[in-house]
């Protein structure tokens, strides 16, 4: 698996995680879900700036 659908993949489980916990109301579960969000969108920052210097070289 490339690290974009890697990056894809922690959003997509992130939102699950994060609506699940709204509908439960639960904070905790909210809260795992929105820093997965954030990580996948690193991963895809990451993969996007390695991609960018391997382009320079």
């Amino acid at each position: 698996m490339t690290k974009a659908k890697s990056g894809l993949k922690d959003k997509i489980i992130g939102k699950a995680k994060e609506v699940e916990g709204k509908i439960t109301d639960n904070k905790l579960r909210e809260a795992e879900g929105k820093a997965q969000q954030a990580k996948g969108k690193l991963k895809d920052k990451a993969a996007k700036v390695k991609k960018d210097i391997q382009e320079k070289d």
